[in-house]
């Protein structure tokens, strides 16, 4: 057999190139992501991407399902959506399927709002939405409805994570699945009353150092999202998303919202109060608000 053919013969499928994709995944949408080359290869280049996409839909995928067997009906609205990469995907495995159900996309860039709508036109997906909007905006825009079941943010940079906790709350969501990203908003808190800290508390020199501040603050602006979430009557599970060889911004946070006896809700505000306090990050009290 000459060498050429054989090369061919055993250059890998798509399917062994991308173990997750599914039988009736539209290969075209991989296309138009940049996932797939125009010859239908594997792009390295978005492969991270891909991957941690398809890990978080694993997450996603029973939460929409427990909606619409409850409801008979399910929305989800991306904040943050970028080229809505999560949205899409979304939609083709799940929604596509399906005769009810809506996903929406907010971002702030209207440019990429523009893509995604004539995007979602060439591939007839019809029951997706997409806003060039902040979220305040978002939460009174006369093309989202009233409540949103599962509220989504991934790699939503610094404080686009809080904006999308606060729309999930305004609009009761049931789900929230957050994948925070590059939070400075804490560390620039703590970086400016350092030295009163040091003065006041031996603790403050866990973030001394501009390392260790930015580290740890980021850590603690996650602690104090999981608090907020739990005084507003949420369960939440912290988690890893994928390996860290695959991304550094790895944390998962997922919130289910349920009716919890009151006290554990108190106990949350007064921790996270509590912390906020100890810290010095009192111009902060309103970001996380309970």
């Amino acid at each position: 057999m000459p060498k050429a053919a054989r090369r061919t013969r055993e250059a890998p499928s798509l399917q062994e190139q991308l173990p997750e994709l599914r039988e009736g995944q539209s290969v075209e949408l991989l296309k138009e992501l940049h996932i797939l080359t125009r010859e239908g290869k594997l792009n390295q280049d978005t492969r991270r991407k891909l991957k941690q996409v398809y890990h978080l839909v694993q997450f996603i995928e029973p939460l929409l399902a427990e909606v619409l067997q409850d409801r008979g009906d399910v929305t989800l609205a991306d904040h943050g959506a970028g080229k809505s990469y999560l949205g899409f995907i979304l939609y083709d495995l799940f929604f596509k399927s399906k005769p009810v159900g809506w996903v929406y996309g907010v971002e702030t860039r209207a440019e990429l709002v523009e893509k995604s709508r004539a995007l979602a036109q060439r591939l007839g997906f019809a029951r997706m939405g997409f806003l060039a909007t902040t979220v305040q905006q978002a939460l009174d825009h006369p093309d989202l409805p009233a409540q949103i079941d599962v509220v989504t943010a991934l790699h939503a940079c610094d404080t686009a994570t809080d904006d999308a906790i606060a729309f999930g709350l305004a609009k009761q969501a049931r789900f929230m699945v957050l994948v925070p990203c590059c939070q400075a908003e804490v560390a620039s808190v703590m970086r400016q009353h350092k030295a009163l800290s040091l003065a006041r508390t031996p603790l403050a020199e866990l973030w001394r150092h501009p390392l260790h501040t930015r580290e740890f603050g980021s850590q603690i602006t996650n602690v104090l999202r999981c608090l907020q979430l739990e005084a507003h009557g949420y369960q939440v599970t912290v988690t890893e998303l994928v390996g860290w060889e695959h991304s550094m911004k790895n944390e998962l946070i997922l919130a289910r919202r349920h009716d919890g006896p009151q006290g554990q809700r108190q106990r949350a505000r007064e921790r996270l109060l509590q912390i906020v306090d100890e810290l010095g990050l009192q111009p902060l009290r309103e970001r996380f608000a309970v």
